[in-house]
């Protein structure tokens, strides 16, 4: 059987779009959930990225190893939760929202008022 070329030339992008719009128009995901309704449950929630720092490579190939692994589980029948976890919430988000008022005490916070603090984180 001969080698097929393929063109070198792959707008990845337009793929994508073209992939995302195959699976959307034919329900793949939803046919997934529903193949998979009411077999053994399994779940992963993926721990959460840094609020106060953009995404780095390191964690991108955390998010991508576990990504992998949760398709597996789904292509081996078991029914996901599909839920990430997002740090919203903590020392580092108070840190952010300190350095955002210009506070650099406890007393700054209190003066400002803790409930209109808490809002703000």
């Amino acid at each position: 059987m001969p080698i097929k070329k393929i063109d070198a030339k792959v707008d990845f992008v337009k793929l994508e779009h073209k992939i995302y719009d195959y699976w959307e128009s034919n329900r793949i995901f939803q046919k997934l959930l529903e193949k998979n309704k009411g077999n053994p449950k399994w779940s992963f929630i993926d721990g959460p990225i840094t609020a106060n720092n953009p995404m780095g490579v390191h964690h991108a190939w955390g998010r991508t190893l576990k990504d992998v692994y949760q398709r597996y589980k789904a292509m081996k029948g078991h029914e996901l939760r599909y839920q990430n976890g997002f740090d919203c919430q903590g020392l580092w988000v108070e840190i952010e929202v300190e350095k955002e008022l210009g506070f650099s005490t406890k007393r700054e916070v209190e003066g400002f008022g803790i409930e209109k603090f808490v809002q703000m984180c």
